[in-house]
């Protein structure tokens, strides 16, 4: 009997064996599925990401090809233009500066020591001494007045000498073009003045000049001539004065 029992009871632990493997193998089968399935699906964000950023990338080249094509396109059109080259008729001003300095050489043209000079903006002549031994020429400024205008600082003032009223009339402005520190030789103090251009005239000569304003009160003549208004147009002959006074410019 037993002999007979024996050999089903062991069919039946083997069966059950087979049956517990197979659900384990089954349960890991699902188990890598899964995890197979994860893996695509992140791969397949990552792609469309991706692609994403690509076609961002792609379409800001886009513009900027078009916008290249615009600028290719406008540079042509200018390319094709014509040329319209436009030149400032010469003033008379500037015709009679030229005329000076080129139509008399240096050695032909002398002034004395002592000359009289016109000022353009108020058309009011003055005494100047020509001062070889300054660099900068000066002019006797009074009742100066800074103020700005058009953003830039300007200076007003009246020239005095050779008993001239001052009044409304003969104000001269102009802008500042930067400031100097002078120091007299008998005090050590330094004092900032303004420094203005001008036209003037001088017999043939007539151009604008920097000046420095100052207190000439003391000085004999208003005005002075120094180096840079004379280098490479005349000569002086201290010994002489008023050589040009009577010389007028055409």
């Amino acid at each position: 009997m037993f002999k007979r029992i024996a050999p089903i009871v062991a069919l039946s632990l083997l069966s059950g064996c087979t049956l517990l493997k197979g659900d384990e193998y089954h349960q890991a089968t699902l188990a890598a599925l899964h995890q197979s399935e994860s893996n695509i699906a992140n791969k397949i964000v990552n792609l469309e990401l991706h692609i994403s950023n690509q076609m961002d990338y792609i379409d800001s080249l886009e513009g900027k090809v078009s916008s290249l094509q615009n600028e290719m396109y406008e540079l042509k059109d200018l390319a094709n233009r014509p040329i319209i080259i436009s030149e400032p008729s010469p003033s008379a001003d500037s015709l009679a500066t030229v005329n000076a300095t080129q139509t008399i050489p240096r050695q032909d043209l002398v002034l004395g020591e002592i000359e009289r000079v016109t000022i353009d903006s108020i058309k009011q002549s003055f005494d100047a001494r020509i001062d070889t031994g300054a660099a900068t020429s000066s002019l006797n400024a009074v009742d100066v007045e800074e103020f700005e205008r058009n953003g830039k600082n300007w200076v007003r003032f009246h020239l005095t000498g050779d008993n001239s009223v001052k009044d409304d009339s003969n104000w001269i402005e102009a802008p500042i073009l930067r400031y100097v520190r002078i120091r007299q030789a008998t005090n050590e103090q330094t004092e900032r003045r303004a420094v203005v251009e001008l036209w003037v005239k001088l017999g043939p000569i007539h151009q604008k000049s920097q000046f420095t304003l100052a207190d000439r009160s003391q000085m004999t003549h208003p005005i002075l001539l120094g180096r840079e208004f004379i280098r490479d147009i005349a000569v002086v002959d201290v010994s002489r004065q008023y050589i040009q006074t009577e010389t007028k410019v055409k």
